[in-house]
């Protein structure tokens, strides 16, 4: 299955659960390692096996405590790298401080290139990613970085559980969402129609209330895929869904990349004119759905697998972006 050097995986504590279930595909055990804190904050990280000239791939998603996870797999990287590590690959699925890109306003930190080039100076050498919140990111970066889909998984999805996805229509919250041209490549690989909603103020003022109105398409009587990157404060999901029903949507299905629900308040999602709000594993979601009776998760553990494979033995991770990850379907579920 390998060949060359052997496949080292470490994982730190953001998500044990991914790491476990990727080591699993892979068939290879996740080499030992103890990120710990020290009783004044700082992280101590100890790798328990050799990793010279090793192959090695770190898992670390940019969850809750994003600056303690995105800290371990700093320090994660320069030990593999003062330990001789032939290359270090970064596996972040949920990239931290994504929404950052840019410099929208004065002062403003583009943040996202800081943490490029804090991995970079660690000795991280190749970043595998998944659905980045701007494309533009990966040009922060002077080494190869993959930005891997759960497009696929989603097409896959709604093929298989959601009825009535032939007469479907599919929205993008806002106009970012169409400019990352995921909301529009699905439609085109559906073969159904895109809506665009539009937010906007009632007033000048900064604090005036926020409403959407549906800019592009015709929902009414169709189920309605709402199809966004992220779900945070639960705002954006909460506004559109409203206007979706208000427009006389049939039904309303809402599929989010990355799930981080940090400041949602899960009881009034739950209340939402919603079927179901489907999210992927790039965050843990074990206590939302405990929260949420609607939400499901899709795995992605089989898609992060075969791009470490593929990159270990120098094959081309196009394969991912097509049927293969739709072919995923029968065990996405978690």
């Amino acid at each position: 299955m390998y060949h060359g050097n052997s496949i080292r995986l470490l994982a730190g504590n953001s998500h044990p659960e991914l790491a476990h279930a990727v080591a699993e595909r892979l068939g290879v055990p996740l080499t030992p390692c103890m990120p710990q804190k020290f009783s004044n904050g700082e992280i101590n990280v100890k790798i328990s096996e050799s990793v010279r000239e090793e192959d090695i791939f770190i898992i670390q998603s940019g969850c809750s405590d994003v600056n303690d996870n995105l800290m371990e797999l700093l320090i994660l990287i320069s030990a593999c790298k003062t330990a001789s590590a032939r290359r270090i690959t970064a596996v972040i699925p949920c990239f931290p401080y994504a929404r950052m890109d840019k410099k929208d306003e004065s002062r403003a930190p583009i943040t996202a290139k800081l943490v490029a080039n804090m991995l970079v100076s660690a000795g991280c050498d190749h970043v595998i990613t998944m659905d980045l919140h701007a494309s533009q990111i990966q040009g922060f970066f002077d080494i190869p970085v993959d930005n891997l889909f759960s497009e696929p998984l989603m097409i896959s999805y709604i093929k298989r559980y959601i009825d009535g996805w032939q007469d479907s229509i599919i929205v993008s919250p806002d106009a970012g969402g169409a400019k990352r041209l995921v909301v529009t490549a699905m439609a085109d690989k559906l073969g159904v129609e895109f809506a665009l909603i539009h937010r906007k103020r009632d007033g000048k003022a900064q604090n005036a209330p926020e409403r959407m109105e549906l800019l592009v398409g015709d929902v009414r009587d169709k189920v309605a895929i709402l199809v966004d990157d992220m779900i945070d404060t639960g705002h954006t999901l909460t506004l559109a869904a409203r206007t979706l029903h208000e427009k006389g949507a049939k039904n309303i299905y809402v599929l989010i990349s990355h799930g981080l629900f940090s400041e949602a308040h899960m009881a009034s999602l739950n209340s939402l004119p919603i079927e179901q709000l489907v999210v992927t594993n790039t965050i843990p979601q074990k206590e939302h759905k405990e929260q949420f009776s609607k939400l499901i998760a899709l795995d992605i553990s089989s898609t992060i697998a075969e791009s470490i494979r593929r990159t270990h033995n120098g094959e081309s991770i196009s394969l991912l972006f097509g049927e293969w990850a739709e072919g995923r379907g029968m065990d996405m579920i978690i």
